[in-house]
C-alpha cells in the first residue's frame, strides 16, 4: 500500500540539525523527571499523565535560551526522548510492585525491589516495544487510515511554539506551587496540613426479628457503621480529576462510594461479630480491614470484566491490527538502490539490527525466567509467551493509540490478558510456588512495558511524520533514551516504597493495577484465590456491562482505591465543571474556550508534577534522616528545624488542609478563565 502524501512542516529536501547531543540530553533529562512524577502518581491513583505535551512545552522554552538555541526538529527529538520516561514507568508501575505485594506461603515474592532484575525487565520491555514498532511504522503511521486524535494537537503545539506561543510559565509556576505545598503536607516534610480526616459513624444496635409469620428465623442483634473521610488535600489528585473531567471523575468516585458507603457498612451490619474478629481496634481500622479483605477481591472481579469488556469492544480494531501486521511482512524487501533513492522521511533502522536487538534481549530474559522458576520448561514457556504476546500487543497498543488516542489505551488490560495466559500455562506445566508467580509477573511486566512503549512511540513517530522528522533518527533517540532511563527509573520506586509510610501497596501508595496483578498471579499459580469474592465481583461487573454503565473498569478501580483518593479526584472534576459552567455563562468564543481549556490542563499538569517530584525527593530522605521513632516518621521539621508539629497538626491540621483546597481551586478556576494566549493539551493514561 502506498504511503499517503502529506506536506510536513519541514519539507523532505530540507536538512536541519536533528539528532544532536543537546536534544537527546534534554530529552533524557526530562524522561527521568517526568518518569519519576508518573511513578508517584500511578502508584497513588492508578493513573499517569502523558509526557508528550509537557515535554513539548519545556523543549520549546529551553531551546529559546541563548546557549540552547535549537530548531523544530531538535525540539521534536527532545520531546520524543522525553516521552520514554512516562511510557516506560507506566508499564513498570502497573506490574513491578506486584512482586512486593504478592505473597506466597506468607512471604512476599520480593522482600524489596531488586535493582538489576527490575532494571532488566524495564530495559527488555522498553527495547522490545521500540523494535517491534519500527517494524510496524509504515503500517501504523503512514498506511493505516487512523485518526490519531491526540497527535495533531501535539504537532500543532510544536508549530505554535515556533510563532512565539508557549505556556511554560503555567507549567513551572504550578510545579513550584505544588512542590511547596507538598513540603508542608508530606510526613517527611514539615507536615502541618493533614492528608485527610477520617470518621467512623456507628449505627445504633437494634433487636430485629427475621423471617415470616410462617417460619420465624429468630432474633439477631445487629450493629454496624459507615466509614467517612474528607478528600485528600492533594493538589495532584485534584488536578487528575480536573484533567479527566467531571464525568470520569464522578464515575471513579461512584466506585469509591459504592465500596465504602455501601459494601463496608452492609458487611458490618450483616455480620455483627465481624468487628470483634478483627480485634480490639477502632472502627476506622475495622472498616479498612473489611475493605482490604472483602471489598478489594470483589473489585478485582469487576476489573476482570472491565478489562474483557474493553478488549471485546475493540475486537474490530484488534483484528485489523493483526491483519496489518501480516500484510506488512508480506511486502517485498526494499533493495539497496531503492534505499538510497528514498526520501529521508521514509528511512527506518534496518531489519538486520532489529533482529539482533530482539535476540539480544530475549535470550538473557530467558535466563532470568530460569532464575525465577529453576525450570527449563518454565523459562522457555515464559520467553515464548513474552515474545509472541509482546509483539502482538505492541501492534495492538500502537494501533489503539492511532485509533482512540493514548488517553484510552488499555495498557493494564493487555498486561492482564498476558498474565492470565502465562499463569494458566505455568499451572499446566507444573511450575508453581513463588518461582511460578515471579515468572508470570515477569512476563506481564515485560509485555506491559512493551505495549506502553509501543503506543507512545507510534504517537511520537506520527508527530514526527507531520513535522518532517527523520524516522531513523527518532528511533535512535528513542532507543538511547530507553536504555539510559531504564537504569534510573527504578530509584523513584525504591525511594517511594522505603520513604512513604506503608510503602507501595499501603494506604498512601495503593498501586491498584499492581495489586490486581499480584492477586491474579498468586491466585492462579498458588491456588489461594478467593474465588467466591472474585465471582461476586464478576457478577457485579457483568451487571454494569448489561446496564451500559460508563467505564466499568474505572468504577472497579474506584472501588479498589482509598476513599479519600477518589473523593479528591471528584473535587477536581467538580472544579472542571465549574470552569466550564462559567465559560458558557460568559459566552466564551470557540477559540477562547480552547485556550482556556488548554491553560487549565497545563496548570493541572504542573500541580501533578510538582507534588510528585517533591514527594520523590522527600521520600529519598529515608536514606539520610535518622530511623523513624516509634509511632512516627522522621521529618524535616523534627530533625532539621527542631519543631514538633504533632500537637499543632492535631488542633489545626484539618483547617489548614482547607487552605490547600482553596489554593488549588483558585489556580484551577481563576487562571483558565483569563484570556491567555496559548495552545496546550494533555492526555491521561489509564
Amino acid at each position: 500500500m502506498a504511503s499517503k502524501r502529506h506536506e510536513p512542516y519541514v519539507p523532505a529536501d530540507t536538512t536541519l540539525p536533528e539528532l544532536t547531543f543537546k536534544a537527546v540530553f534534554l530529552g533524557v533529562l526530562m524522561a527521568v523527571v517526568l518518569g519519576a512524577a508518573n511513578a508517584y502518581l500511578g502508584l497513588k491513583a492508578g493513573l499517569t499523565i502523558s509526557a508528550t505535551f509537557p515535554a513539548a512545552v519545556v523543549a520549546i522554552a529551553v531551546f529559546r535560551l541563548p546557549f540552547m538555541k535549537g530548531n523544530i526538529l531538535e525540539q521534536n527529538i527532545a520531546r520524543t526522548s522525553a516521552s520514554v520516561g512516562e511510557a516506560l514507568v507506566a508499564g513498570a508501575i502497573f506490574t513491578l510492585p506486584a512482586f512486593l505485594i504478592a505473597h506466597v506461603d506468607g512471604r512476599p515474592v520480593w522482600q524489596y525491589f531488586d535493582y538489576w532484575q527490575s532494571t532488566w525487565i524495564m530495559l527488555v520491555g522498553g527495547v522490545l516495544g521500540v523494535l517491534f514498532v519500527i517494524i510496524l511504522r509504515r503500517t501504523l503511521v503512514e498506511d493505516a487510515d487512523l485518526p490519531f486524535p491526540e497527535t495533531a494537537a501535539s504537532a500543532e503545539l510544536v508549530k505554535a511554539g515556533q510563532k512565539g506561543a508557549s505556556g511554560a510559565k503555567f507549567v513551572f509556576g504550578a510545579i513550584g506551587l505544588s512542590a511547596v505545598l507538598e513540603i508542608f503536607r508530606n510526613a517527611r516534610g514539615i507536615e502541618i496540613v493533614a492528608w485527610a480526616k477520617e470518621w467512623f459513624v456507628t449505627f445504633p444496635s437494634s433487636l430485629v426479628t427475621h423471617g415470616s409469620s410462617e417460619q420465624p428465623l429468630g432474633q439477631v442483634t445487629h450493629a454496624g457503621g459507615a466509614f467517612l473521610a474528607t478528600p485528600a488535600a492533594s493538589p495532584a489528585l485534584i488536578a487528575v480529576g480536573y484533567i479527566i473531567g467531571p464525568r470520569l471523575a464522578a464515575v471513579a468516585f461512584s466506585g469509591g462510594a459504592f465500596a465504602w458507603l455501601f459494601l463496608v457498612p452492609l458487611l458490618l451490619f450483616i455480620d455483627p461479630d465481624l468487628a470483634q474478629r478483627v480485634g480490639d481496634v477502632d472502627g476506622a481500622t475495622v472498616a479498612d480491614s473489611i475493605w482490604r479483605n472483602y471489598v478489594r477481591p470483589i473489585a478485582v472481579g469487576a476489573m476482570l470484566v472491565g478489562a474483557v469488556h474493553t478488549l471485546v469492544g475493540l475486537r474490530g480494531s484488534l483484528t485489523q491490527a493483526f491483519l496489518r501486521v501480516v500484510q506488512d511482512f508480506r511486502k517485498s524487501k526494499v533493495t539497496a538502490d531503492e534505499r538510497r533513492e528514498e526520501s529521508r522521511l521514509e528511512v527506518d533502522i534496518s531489519l538486520k539490527w532489529i533482529s539482533i536487538g530482539v535476540l539480544v534481549t530475549i535470550i538473557p530474559m530467558t535466563a532470568l525466567y530460569w532464575h525465577f522458576t529453576q525450570s527449563i520448561v518454565g523459562a522457555v514457556v515464559s520467553a515464548l509467551v513474552m515474545a509472541v504476546t509482546g509483539f502482538l500487543f505492541a501492534a495492538v497498543g500502537g494501533y489503539l493509540v492511532g485509533l482512540i488516542g493514548g488517553s484510552n489505551q488499555p495498557i493494564s488490560g493487555l498486561a492482564l490478558s498476558t498474565l492470565i495466559i502465562a499463569a494458566l500455562l505455568m499451572v499446566m506445566f507444573g511450575v508453581t510456588g513463588a518461582g511460578g508467580v515471579a515468572a508470570v509477573l515477569g512476563v506481564a511486566a515485560v509485555v506491559c512495558c512493551a505495549s506502553s512503549m509501543a503506543g507512545d512511540m507510534v504517537q511520537d513517530l506520527k508527530v514526527g511524520h507531520l513535522l518532517g522528522g527523520t524516522p531513523w533518527k527518532m528511533e535512535v533517540a528513542e532507543m538511547i533514551s530507553t536504555v539510559l532511563v531504564a537504569f534510573v527509573l527504578i530509584w523513584p520506586m525504591i525511594f517511594l516504597h522505603n520513604g512513604v509510610p506503608g510503602g507501595i501497596g499501603g494506604e498512601n501508595l495503593s498501586a491498584p493495577q499492581a495489586g490486581l496483578m499480584a492477586q491474579l498471579a498468586t491466585g492462579i499459580v498458588g491456588g489461594n484465590m478467593p474465588w467466591a469474592l472474585i465471582g461476586i465481583g464478576i457478577a457485579f461487573g457483568l451487571s454494569l456491562v448489561l446496564i451500559k454503565s460508563p467505564s466499568p473498569m474505572l468504577i472497579a478501580v474506584g472501588m479498589y482505591l482509598p476513599f479519600d483518593t477518589t473523593a479528591a479526584i471528584f473535587v477536581g472534576g467538580v472544579l472542571a465543571w465549574i470552569v466550564d459552567l462559567i465559560r458558557r455563562r460568559r459566552h466564551f468564543r470557540e477559540e477562547e474556550t480552547l485556550v482556556s481549556e488548554n491553560t487549565g490542563i497545563l496548570v493541572a499538569s504542573g500541580l501533578i508534577g510538582g507534588e510528585a517530584l517533591m514527594a520523590v525527593v522527600l521520600a529519598s530522605l529515608y536514606f539520610v534522616l535518622p530511623p523513624d521513632p516509634p509511632g512516627g516518621v522522621s521529618s524535616l521539621a523534627s530533625v532539621w528545624l527542631g519543631i514538633d508539629t504533632s500537637g499543632f497538626l492535631q488542633a489545626w491540621g484539618g483547617w489548614l488542609a482547607l487552605v490547600v483546597f482553596a489554593i488549588c481551586a483558585w489556580v484551577l478556576v481563576r487562571i483558565p478563565l483569563k484570556k491567555t494566549q496559548g495552545t496546550i493539551g494533555v492526555a491521561v493514561d489509564m
